[in-house]
């Protein structure tokens, strides 16, 4: 696995070479965007107006525009420059526990894993973490980007967590309604999630609907037509309790 990042964990005089790798990878079904009429594929070229011509990769700087039209250039080794110590490392601010973080602030994760010379004051780290049961809240430059983070460890390493800045959060879309709730509909809700409760087990789940889709593309390529998988027409729910009866039933007979 490709390293993403390269860093260190920085706290006070303690040095941690780390390095950061994804936790993730696609499985999506990729398209590609083609003629409609030839059936060739799209292509994107960059290209400069006043040049006249296709521009490549190596000639492409990153300008600032500060007035209509106007830009001021900065380079790779610019950005490098204004590049504190700090901000070359995973300096961590304070520790925190897992819980005071509201789950709507991550944005994606990290696995950290110590580069050689750093195995021991990382096993060390993540052992004092899982012990206090905290984490630690830290900053770093990722790109052009300070980014907000905290080190969450596990039983085997340590995840680094980007989070959002609240700046970044925006408010929640619908104002908060009084709706009376009788006891009989919450007592049925909450026997309804009772009845459906089970351990989570994250390799039960798959993505069943791009199964669904390379299925589509192989009747496709065989040159068969794709058929409907469902036409019927969705429930009306007129009485909410009915329901939550009904519901609980159907659960209730399944488990049987």
């Amino acid at each position: 696995m490709a390293v993403a990042h390269k860093s260190a964990i920085s706290v006070g005089l303690i040095h941690i070479p780390v390095g950061l790798y994804k936790t993730t990878k696609d499985i999506s079904v990729n398209f590609n965007q083609l003629c409609k009429e030839s059936g060739e594929r799209i292509k994107y070229k960059k290209y400069c107006p006043s040049c006249d011509k296709e521009v490549k990769n190596e000639d492409i700087i990153k300008g600032y525009e500060f007035e209509k039209g106007k830009y001021v250039t900065i380079s790779n080794d610019e950005l490098e420059k204004i590049k504190s110590k700090k901000d070359k490392t995973i300096h961590i601010l304070h520790f925190a526990k897992m819980s005071d973080i509201d789950p709507i602030y991550f944005e994606k994760d990290y696995y950290i894993a110590p580069e050689p010379g750093g195995e021991k004051p990382f096993e060390l780290f993540r052992q004092a973490l899982l012990s206090k049961k905290e984490v630690a809240v830290a900053k770093t430059v990722i790109g052009t980007k300070e980014e907000l983070l905290v080190l969450y460890p596990t039983k085997t390493g340590i995840i680094a967590k980007l989070l959002f800045y609240q700046e970044e959060i925006q408010a929640v879309p619908v104002l908060q309604m009084k709706i009376d709730i009788a006891k009989e509909e919450l007592e049925m809700a909450k026997t309804l999630i009772e009845s459906m409760t089970k351990k989570f087990d994250p390799a039960a789940y798959h993505d069943e609907y791009q199964a669904k889709l390379r299925e589509a593309i192989e009747t496709k390529i065989k040159g068969q037509e794709i058929v409907s998988a469902d036409s019927s027409a969705g429930n009306n729910v007129i009485d909410f309790l009915e329901a939550l009866k009904k519901t609980v039933e159907q659960v209730e007979k399944g488990a049987s």
